[in-house]
């Protein structure tokens, strides 16, 4: 009785320890032993052209689990069949045979798959990764929850393929944006991933009355750039041909509207479709940002309009231009074709891409004056486009200029830029001499339908309309007169500028030629500005050849789907020669 009495004391002082003293801890102890936590990732914001064309989106998709400890266990039911026949197996060579017609996996290697190896079981083996609803509806009809589970997940796709691959980026497996807009505007396209607490049994199920809280995931913002999806299209492909014809290693294709500062095409040669993961250049920035150059001949436009504004020319000034010029510091320059003493107006000389002729109206322009209208027109800084790996270009301060560079950046040697930048120039020419900030998004949209615009921002008034208006003038005589004429569009007045540079070469020296044309259509209401650049092509060096008829291609087409009415107003012929 004394041993009884004894025991029961420890029995009872047991009870009361576990029940009473520590009861508290050792609930809330066996409490976490049951809890879980589960993610739920925020679907991830498409990214649109600025008709709503999709250009980035996520899906639906599941990962295939498998619990290998409770598959050993598995016992087909009444419901399981295959190929019409009740299926017999169990464990997993049945569960095998079960699922192989749904996953399209022969049973044998599925069975191996399902079966424990080694000492433990994996009880999160994965099975198939990248399933698509409709298989995972069938998983979940077979009633193999206890064995199989199917996690959602989000894959990330690229409906229109290579078409602004350059822009777009891509996102890495844990769905963060690695490259373009994708990384830059990752935060506002990720939103808020989700959390729920829930209380399991000890094989995994959840239990219906147990703890249980959720947080909501938050979507993320769809993103609507300014680009027009079918206008890269053709941008991208009138690029490859000509990379294609001229043996050039690559081209660059801009169209700006010249009203808003919103960038329609960015266009690159060759461009990578972001759905291709097998080679790094998927994560390349667009050339267009990146790649620096001299802008040669189509800087001669910031020359002619700092002289017309500063009023040290007038468009019919009157200039005797020869092949050879020595400045009166002992500089020679040279025009690119050989040719006698030419009588040339202001206008002629931009006509003709004479060098010798703007290196004589340059003299009239004092050093400082010559930077200040460089960097007023954007040279030498960022475009605010917000894309990865952009470079500001070079434009070094006009005292640091040695006694060639000073003239040489008055026919665009001796500084670079980028496609963009070049561009923006005859933008800002065009739209009566304000430089409008550059932009690439429209704005977003977030979950509930809220649209936030991005709006055009103020412009920046660079030189005067009239000023501006008279160099436009004086552009379009280069298509009509003057290098440009394969630039020319029926119906409508054009006005440009041909280039042949220098270009950057792999080593990042100044090492090949950039043969490019900029111009602005309709000329007499300028709506669009188009700019192509080919680096190295091989038939010619000349913008003229090359790169005026890509222009015209892209610039047609972009006048046509805008439905811009063509020119009303015939062409005013400036003085040329004198």
């Amino acid at each position: 009785m004394a041993v009884a009495v004894a025991v029961l004391a420890v029995f009872t002082g047991r009870l009361v320890q576990v029940q009473v003293v520590e009861a508290s801890a050792l609930a809330q102890d066996a409490l976490d032993t049951r809890l879980a936590t589960s993610t739920t990732l925020a679907h991830r914001g498409d990214i649109t052209d600025a008709d709503g064309v999709v250009l980035a989106t996520s899906v639906e998709r599941y990962t295939v689990v498998a619990d290998q400890k409770t598959i050993a266990e598995f016992t087909p039911s009444a419901g399981h069949v295959v190929d019409g026949e009740p299926l017999t197996e169990s464990g997993p060579v049945g569960l095998a045979k079960l699922l192989s017609p749904v996953l399209g996996v022969p049973a044998p290697e599925l069975a191996a798959d399902l079966a424990v190896q080694g000492d433990a079981p994996n009880r999160a083996k994965v099975l198939q990764r990248n399933v698509v609803p409709e298989v995972q509806r069938e998983i979940a009809n077979l009633g193999v929850r206890a064995y199989i589970s199917t996690n959602l997940v989000a894959q990330r796709t690229y409906p229109a393929g290579n078409v602004a691959g350059n822009l777009v980026g891509f996102v890495n497996s844990e769905q963060e944006g690695m490259g373009g807009l994708e990384s830059q505007y990752d935060e506002l396209l990720s939103g808020t991933s989700g959390s729920e607490l829930y209380e399991r049994g000890r094989d995994g199920p959840r239990i219906p009355t147990g703890v249980r809280e959720s947080v909501e995931a938050r979507p993320g913002d769809d993103l609507q750039l300014s680009i027009s999806w079918n206008i890269q299209w053709k941008a991208q492909d009138a690029l490859d041909a000509a990379v294609a014809e001229t043996g050039a290693e690559y081209g660059i294709v801009v169209v700006e509207e010249i009203a808003t500062g919103r960038i329609i095409t960015l266009a690159d040669s060759g461009t990578i479709d972001p759905n291709d993961r097998s080679t790094s250049a998927v994560a390349d920035p667009s050339r267009a940002v990146s790649n620096i150059f001299d802008p040669g001949s189509t800087s001669k436009v910031i020359t002619m309009a700092a002289a017309l504004e500063g009023g040290y020319a007038t468009a019919d000034s009157q200039f005797e231009v020869p092949y050879m010029y020595t400045t009166s510091n002992g500089q020679t320059f040279r025009d690119s074709h050989e040719h006698g003493l030419e009588r040339l107006t202001l206008a002629g000389v931009l006509a003709d891409s004479s060098n010798t002729g703007t290196v004589q109206i340059g003299e009239r322009i004092p050093k400082q004056v010559r930077h200040d209208y460089l960097s007023a027109f954007g040279l030498g800084q960022m475009s605010g486009l917000d894309l990865p790996g952009e470079s500001a270009g070079i434009l070094h301060p006009a005292d640091e200029w040695d006694g060639r560079t000073e003239y040489a950046v008055l026919f665009g040697q001796g500084l670079s830029v980028n496609a963009v930048q070049a561009t923006h120039v005859f933008s800002t020419i065009a739209n009566g001499g304000v430089r409008m900030p550059m932009r690439l998004v429209d704005g977003s949209t977030a979950a509930d339908g809220t649209f936030t615009p991005i709006g055009a921002g103020d412009g920046t008034r660079v030189v005067s309309e009239e000023t501006a208006d008279t160099v436009l003038q004086m552009m379009e005589a280069v298509v009509e007169e003057g290098t440009g004429s394969s630039a020319s569009i029926p119906g409508y007045r054009v006005a440009g500028k041909t280039g042949t540079a220098e270009a950057a070469g792999p080593d990042g020296r100044l090492s090949g030629i950039m043969a490019s044309f900029i111009g602005v259509a309709p000329a007499d209401d300028p709506q669009y500005t188009v700019s192509v650049f080919l680096k190295d092509p091989r038939t010619s060096i000349f913008g003229g050849v090359v790169a005026a008829p890509v222009f015209s291609e892209v610039m047609g087409f972009t006048l046509q789907h805008m439905e811009v009415p063509p020119s009303r107003v015939p062409y005013e012929p400036l003085a040329t020669t004198w």
